[in-house]
Order: structure tokens, then C-alpha cells, then sequence
């Protein structure tokens, strides 16, 4: 019998290495090496919500924070989320993610975890957590696209990646890309390489929960109204 998808996936997560140069100040947190839970917290992810062999919708997002899926390995899941609306709970670590926040809250919404995600999977080009240093030398969330010799560094890595996603069993005629800058850097990569037939920005939820925090529910409504329409 072939893999699940929930097994391919965390083949996917098991295998994630980034070995490529970075400029000088920013470096890369791969949970899945750097703590033993990540994976085993991510397994019980997968295996409870993508026991099965459906495609689903991808829905992209930036690149992990260091509070989110730099942690849990489960993309805009912090350590809260996982254990309250997934009903996993992490050990090791106790995290509070801002995006993580607002995705729970539209996913409640849209009908729970296991409605949710037995349509869509979450991931994005660059799988693994970006930070920079700080002139104070503290490290602080980057993302991908912050820079520009960082953006030409990781680009090969990212398409490769994303091609790797596609395999678990994703459905590429419509693709949900969350943030407007993350949306014209995705476009970018699929002028060169067409992954996806159309691509569908949406407002990030760390920009809505930050900038437009009282009129989230508009944007949950939009979220849900805006998958809904390409099911």
C-alpha cells in the first residue's frame, strides 16, 4: 500500500536540510534536528489530521517563526494551538504565536482541525525559521524576502522545496498565498518555474492581527468565504 499522505509529509519534515551560504546575521532554525519533540510532535500532527490519500488546497505562507512552527513543526501552530485545538501536547517548550492566534480562530470558525485540514495543507517555500541578529545582538524573526541577497541565496532551495510539497498530493490549479509581499515573490517563482495555474493572495495573519486587530472578523469571514469558493 502506498504512503499517506501524512506519511509523506513527515518523510517531507524528516528530510528538510538547508546547507546553502547565508549572508552574514541571519541564520536558520530546523526544529525537526535541534529538538527531538518537534518531530514527535509533528508525527502525531500528521498522522491524526492526513491519515488518508486525498489532495488537498496549499496554502502558502512565508516562513516559519521561531514561536510557531519553528518549535511545533506544524506550520501556524504554536505549542497553545497545538495542544488546545489539536489536541497534542509539546513537553519540552510553551509558545505563543500572534498568527497562530488568528489561523485557530478562522479554522474554529470554518468548522474545526479535522474539517480544516482534511481540505488544506500549510507549509511554506522556505519550511524552516529565518532569524537575523539585531545590532544589540539579539535574534529576531526574518523573513525570506527581507533582504535581497538572503531572498537569491535560499530562491533555488525554495523552488525546490515547493516541488517537493506538490508530491505529497496537492492540488495546483488554485493556491492560497498569504501576505501581498509573499504573494508577488511567489508570483515571481511561478513565472519561472509554473507550479500553480492561479495563485490567490490573502492578508497575513500577523498583519491583520497586528494592524487590523478590530476588524478581524472581517478578514476571518474573507478567509472562509475566499476557500470555500475554490473548493
Amino acid at each position: 500500500m502506498s504512503k499517506t499522505f501524512g506519511d509523506r509529509a513527515i518523510d517531507y519534515n524528516r528530510n528538510i536540510r538547508h546547507s546553502g551560504e547565508l549572508p552574514e546575521g541571519f541564520q536558520v532554525i530546523n526544529p525537526f534536528i535541534e529538538n527531538s519533540e518537534t518531530m514527535e510532535v509533528s508525527q502525531q500532527f500528521y498522522r491524526k489530521f492526513y491519515h488518508d490519500f486525498d489532495r488537498r488546497k496549499f496554502i502558502i505562507g512565508i516562513n516559519p517563526s521561531r514561536h510557531g512552527a519553528g518549535v511545533t513543526g506544524v506550520p501556524f501552530t504554536d505549542t497553545k494551538r497545538l495542544e488546545s485545538a489539536c489536541g497534542i501536547k509539546m513537553k519540552s517548550a510553551r509558545t505563543h504565536e500572534v498568527s497562530s492566534v488568528f489561523m485557530y480562530d478562522m479554522i474554529t470558525q470554518y468548522g474545526g482541525a479535522i474539517e480544516f485540514y482534511k481540505q488544506f495543507y500549510i507549509n511554506s517555500p522556505f519550511p524552516l525559521a529565518i532569524t537575523r541578529q539585531t545590532k544589540n545582538g539579539n535574534w529576531l524573526n526574518a523573513n525570506y524576502y527581507d533582504d535581497s541577497l538572503l531572498f537569491n541565496k535560499v530562491k533555488k532551495f525554495m523552488i525546490q522545496s515547493l516541488k517537493e510539497q506538490i508530491e505529497l498530493g496537492l492540488d495546483t490549479s488554485e493556491v492560497y498565498v498569504l501576505g501581498k509581499k509573499n504573494a508577488t515573490f511567489i508570483h515571481k517563482l511561478n513565472k519561472e518555474e509554473k507550479m500553480f495555474d492561479r495563485i490567490v493572495p490573502l492578508e497575513h495573519p500577523r498583519y491583520i492581527q497586528q494592524y487590523k486587530f478590530k476588524e478581524r472578523q472581517i478578514y476571518i469571514d474573507k478567509y472562509i468565504l475566499t476557500l470555500n469558493s475554490l473548493l
